[in-house]
Parts: structure tokens; sequence; C-alpha cells
């Protein structure tokens, strides 16, 4: 059955791969876009996805004004969406607590709003540090009283946009129970490439990650053994979401979408440095000495890396059960992240790197 949705961030890269796959369902599709002529270039992506571009609409607004900046037209438009994703968050390193607070707190809290007073249902990407008791309580996060959190504290410890995103969360939840809306909530591990063609856009960490590599700025191994990266593959990622809107029986609750069999670090980039002819580093470095020299700004800007993105790599593992059930059940395969890994990295080298463009 056709169903009209509603998505944020329909335009990066989690967002894309989405829209394909809905609207190849035969969904209808409109898209929250800051440049609504920036749709025919859009469109042609989600083709070249294997989606149906012709399913695919643009909703000028913005996340950062009040009420999403929506036109009374447009907001007639959406009471027809029967499911809102919300998946639209600003991403980068260095953000100051008013940066990042502006879009993906406020504005997650405008969506959540929406979604409730038109009874939509509300599919909201999280992520999978939500998961990491240890962490938050580390961090000073009481999930079970997050009216208690200091969250001042929380963006000095864990950076702008970590601490926007674990704020969010609770916000969102809080908006949806005091309104009596339906909100499904997946935390994904940090998303690899498309698991058959590599597809995966520039700026996200594993892209970061694997330019280090090839560039011979990654020597070492952060951490330890034992420490590693929760990876997810965006098509897999996105199968789950989309299922996930339509299971009445996921209305309340949250899915973690992280693949266990993601290898060790060192493992990871031994994976990434094969279809490259490269070698990968063996020895470790410590996390703890990493930080430090990270925190002197000449070897933050040549490693091309900052601290707050070592947080993502540790050695608390996770629970996947739910997903493996869940996945089980609706007939959802999950692909080989090893070689997901390998398509990422020739991917990546070959349109970032080797080319020195983006698509």
């Amino acid at each position: 059955m056709s169903v009209e949705c509603f998505v944020t961030g329909g335009t990066g890269f989690i967002g894309q791969h989405l829209v394909a796959y809905l609207s190849a369902k035969g969904h209808t599709i409109r898209v929250l876009m800051r440049r609504p002529e920036r749709l025919a270039a859009l469109r042609e992506q989600v083709d070249n996805l294997g989606g149906c571009a012709t399913r695919v609409f643009a909703v000028a607004g913005d996340l950062v004004q009040n009420n999403l900046g929506l036109s009374l037209a447009d907001r007639d438009v959406l009471k027809h969406a029967s499911v809102i994703f919300h998946l639209g968050a600003h991403f980068a390193w260095g953000l100051s607590m008013e940066q990042s607070r502006a879009v993906n707190v406020e504005g997650a809290k405008s969506v959540a709003l929406l979604a409730a007073e038109q009874k939509s249902r509300l599919v909201m990407i999280g992520g999978y540090m939500l998961k990491n008791h240890e962490h938050l309580q580390r961090i000073g996060i009481d999930p079970h009283h997050p009216e208690l959190t200091n969250w001042p504290a929380v963006y000095r410890h864990v950076g702008g946009y970590e601490g926007s995103k674990l704020e969010a969360h609770f916000a969102t939840l809080e908006v949806m129970s005091a309104k009596g809306g339906e909100v499904t909530v997946v935390h994904p591990a940090t998303v690899c490439g498309h698991s058959r063609t590599g597809h995966i856009l520039d700026g996200q960490p594993l892209v970061a990650l694997i330019r280090n590599l090839v560039q011979g700025k990654l020597t070492a191994v952060p951490g330890t053994a034992k420490h590693w990266l929760p990876l997810v593959t965006v098509d897999y990622l996105v199968e789950l979401v989309a299922v996930c809107a339509f299971d009445p029986a996921m209305e309340g609750r949250e899915l973690l979408a992280l693949d266990d069999q993601t290898p060790n670090l060192r493992e990871l980039l031994a994976q990434v440095a094969q279809p490259l002819g490269l070698k990968s580093p063996k020895h470790h470095i410590s996390l703890r000495l990493l930080k430090l020299l990270l925190s002197i700004p000449p070897i933050a800007w040549f490693l091309n890396t900052k601290p707050e993105a070592l947080d993502f790599i540790q050695t608390t593992r996770f629970n996947t059960t739910a997903v493996e059930q869940f996945a089980s059940m609706h007939g959802i395969a999950k692909p080989d992240i090893r070689q997901s890994l390998q398509h990422t990295a020739t991917f990546v080298n070959s349109y970032y790197l080797a080319k020195g463009q983006a698509i």
C-alpha cells in the first residue's frame, strides 16, 4: 500500500538511500529542503540509487526556523503524511553547544510537535551511544531521569555534536510523551557504505578514516586489540528504518541497528587496505595519548581528526538480539560487513581520492 511520507535530512547520506528505498516501494516522499531548487539533483541521485524520482517532492523549510519554516499550504499538504522520518542533523566536529542545539535539539522538537499534532508516526534516527549505558553514566546521564542531566557539562565532555544528539533523543521522547504521539527510534552504529556498491558520501566518519589511511596519516591503530568502531551498512540500516515505520509493534520502541560482526579496529583497517593494495598499521597507540596529541591544533589539522571523534572507538559490546530477531522476522538479510568495507574503500578511493571529486 502506498503512503505519504515526510523526510527531514533527505539530502544526506542515509536520507538519500531512505528516499530511494521508500520511493522504489511506491511511497510518495516529501523532503524538507532549505534549497528546494536542488530537487532535480536529489531526484537524479534517487534514480541512481534505484529509487523512483517522480515520487519525490520538495518542501521548503529549515530545522532552525519556527514551525520548520513551513508555509500554511505546505502544512496542509503534510497533514497527509502517515509517517515522518526525522534524519536531519548538523554533523561536524568542534560545534559549540549553541550551534549544535539549534538544529539537532530544537529542530528535533519542532519535528516531534508536527508529528504529534497531525497524528503522524514519527521515526527518528538516534545513535548507538545511547545504548552504551556505561558511557551515559560516565558523562552524567541517567536514561531513567534525563531531566536531572547537567547538559552543559555533557557537551563539554563529549562535544557539541554528540551532546546535542543525546539531548535531542530525550527531548523528543518528552515531547511525544506529553503530546501522546507515536514514536519509534532507530539507533545506528557508524554507517558504512552500501554493501554492494560501496556508495557513501564524503564527510562521513568512515570516509575520513579511509582517507587518512590512504594518505599515510594513520600509522598506528587507535586503542587496543579490544577496541572497535561498530558499523552498519547503509542499505541494511535503511531497510530496518523503513520496516520499523510500518510495523505497529514497533510503536514506542527503540531498535539498535549495529552489526556485531564488525571486526576490531585493526582488522577493519586491514579490510579497508586490502582492495587498495595498502599496508595497514599493526601497532597500537593508546586513545589517551592520541587525544592528548589531537589537543595540539597543528597535529589535529595534519591528522584531520578531532578528539571527540575518538569517543566512538570503544571496547563495549552490545546486545544485538533484538535487531537480529527483527530482521529475521521481516526477511531482512544482513550483508557481510567485511565485504562491505572493501567495497566502501574502493568507492572512496575511486570517487574522493583518485578523482578528487564528490558525487
